[in-house]
């Protein structure tokens, strides 16, 4: 081996010591060492840039993005309504199909976060029996299409990158399928091995929020369940105001009818899932000021509002700004919103017209604590496009034949021009961390051929390897993958290992393809430690799941998962 070999090799072992002590910082980590390898002369200016805009590339923070929109859609909030019943075994075959049959089409993280607070909420289950098998089942969901985890487009972009057609949306699919359904079958038996406990839930702020029924909704005529509005995340339905009538509390086969006000409690960073309702209108709707950005303040003791309602007080015309929700501390609100009496100490939510700011009166009345930001949906004509554009992007993709890029351009454009997505929400989604990772990972490669060293690997495979069966070799490719993925995560597990199997594979002179999905495979079987991937750690800090727990059910999926894998892939996609 030559100087240039052995430094880097030395720098390839300090980035994976580097990304096991400091996996928090694993940007940072990534950054520096391309930094350093430009600077050593083994990229060049061109061949950056390059890494940095390649198709593969594009195609993943494009569908990432795209994958956000979808995300903001009521799709997850509608799916997950009829997930449970009483019987604990089938809302586990329920919840297990579900969540890997959504991961396989939507970001698994965006997935697991949905029904974590689902299932907290349903008193039907225990909750830890549930729990863990559902983020198991969306890690193995999302082996079944290209988009199904953004590993699978990690490798995709490294393997367009040297000069392949890129991989088919469904090319993983028959052998993540078998995965994904063996992989079942243990998750509903080692769910048995679970302790039952019950999962501690998040403290979150409940505020009190009206919206009223208008007389156009298709909700009118429905009842409470029929509508969709028993199970909703992080809201519950306190009570139905009816012509100056109370119904508490309100059964899940009460009739909706037109103009009645609907009482809600809970997290407020969930109201705007009320807006995917048709005709179901926030009380702060009737002043037209919109709800993106709200305002938290507390009433003080020696405001002019307290002891009225927010109808005597004209409180639009006072503050420019409109009450989305009341909270009141070891007290739950009740009645139509605008007839609430205020007390000193009360929290409101406020949406803000451009001239609150400037109100001399702020002062006197509040102080002013904090911004939130709601969680932002979409709804009607938009949510339509998205749903409609996502499946019309993959049909046409496979039976056109279309690239994925070009097809998820044209979409992410419908998608920004029609608002569905704006800018401020790409600058904060825009996939950094994995772009970087990617950039880096293209230009080791690069480095690796620029000093010789893919040639070296690949004379080794051709001496040491070449009485052996491929098969081997790739189950050595996919057990030191999953090593990494459990030490690391999965797309540095991804972009350290492509280099190494695709030099193998050209030392052996195979189809370097199974190799390739052995990488893919292998970068998404993190089951064993609950701090590989960030939806095993999600479920590991709610669920109060000990590490033995992921060893005893992690350990029997990875075996079952390998050697579906090893046995699958030759057969499907032979050397």
């Amino acid at each position: 081996m030559t100087l240039s070999m052995w430094l880097l090799t030395i720098i390839l072992v300090g980035l994976v010591v580097l990304l096991v002590k400091f996996q928090q910082h694993t940007t940072a980590i990534f950054g520096s060492v391309l930094v350093l390898i430009f600077a050593l002369g083994w990229v060049d200016s061109e061949t950056l840039l390059g890494n940095a805009a390649n198709e593969g590339l594009a195609t993943l923070v494009l569908l990432i993005l795209i994958a956000y929109a979808l995300e903001k859609t009521s799709i997850l909030t509608q799916l997950t309504r009829s997930l449970f019943s009483k019987s604990e075994r089938s809302s586990i075959v329920r919840t297990i199909s579900f969540s890997g049959i959504s991961s396989a089409l939507l970001n698994n993280t965006a997935v697991v976060a949905a029904m974590i607070s689902s299932i907290q909420k349903n008193p039907q289950v225990n909750t830890a029996r549930v729990l863990l098998p559902m983020c198991f089942a969306a890690t193995l969901g999302g082996t079944m299409t290209l988009i199904g985890t953004s590993t699978n487009l990690v490798v995709n972009s490294m393997w367009v990158k040297q000069g392949h057609d890129a991989i088919g949306f469904f090319d993983l699919t028959p052998i993540g399928l078998i995965v994904f359904l063996l992989g079942a079958i243990v998750l509903y038996f080692t769910s048995l091995m679970l302790p039952k406990k019950e999962m501690v839930e998040e403290d979150v702020e409940e505020y009190f929020v009206e919206a009223k029924l208008e007389s156009t909704s298709s909700l009118v005529g429905k009842t409470v369940e029929e509508a969709g509005l028993r199970n909703l995340v992080d809201l519950f339905l306190v009570e139905i105001i009816r012509s100056d009538r109370l119904v508490r509390p309100v059964s899940h086969s009460q009739m909706l009818r037109a103009g009645d006000k609907l009482l809600f409690s809970g997290n407020v960073k969930k109201i705007q899932v009320l807006d995917q309702f048709d005709g179901l209108k926030l009380f702060a709707h009737k002043t037209g000021l919109l709800t993106q950005e709200l305002t938290e303040v507390a009433i003080k003791q020696d405001s002019n509002l307290v002891g009225k309602s927010l109808k005597e007080t004209g409180f639009r015309a006072k503050f420019d700004a409109a009450v989305v929700a009341i909270r009141r501390e070891g007290e739950q609100v009740s009645g139509k919103l605008g007839e609430v009496h205020l007390r000193a100490g009360d929290l409101l939510l406020l949406a803000t017209g451009t001239d609150f700011a400037s109100r001399d009166n702020l002062r006197k009345n509040f102080y002013i604590l904090s911004g939130v930001t709601p969680d932002n949906m979409i709804s009607g004509w938009r949510e339509k496009l998205v749903m409609v554009g996502f499946v019309a992007m993959i049909i046409g993709s496979v039976v056109t034949g279309r690239s994925l890029f070009d097809l998820s351009l044209f979409l992410f454009a419908a998608l920004l021009f029609t608002g569905c997505i704006s800018v401020d929400e790409i600058k904060r989604h825009f996939p950094v961390s994995i772009w970087l990772i990617v950039v880096s990972a293209l230009s080791l490669a690069n480095a690796m051929q620029a000093v010789g060293m893919d040639g070296q690997i690949a004379s080794f495979a051709a001496n040491s390897l070449s009485g052996y069966a491929p098969v081997w070799t790739l189950l050595g490719v996919m057990v030191l993958t999953i090593m990494i993925t459990e030490l690391l995560t999965n797309n540095a597990a991804a972009a350290l290992m492509f280099p190494i199997a695709y030099s193998l594979a050209i030392g052996m002179d195979v189809n370097a393809f199974p190799l390739i999905l052995a990488v893919c495979f292998g970068a998404s079987c993190s089951f064993i430690s609950p701090f590989g991937y960030q939806t095993n750690l999600m479920v590991y800090n709610t669920g109060l799941y000990k590490i033995k727990d992921f060893v005893k059910v992690g350990g029997l999926i990875t075996v079952v998962y390998t050697l579906v894998c090893v046995i699958m892939i030759p057969i499907i996609y032979p050397f």
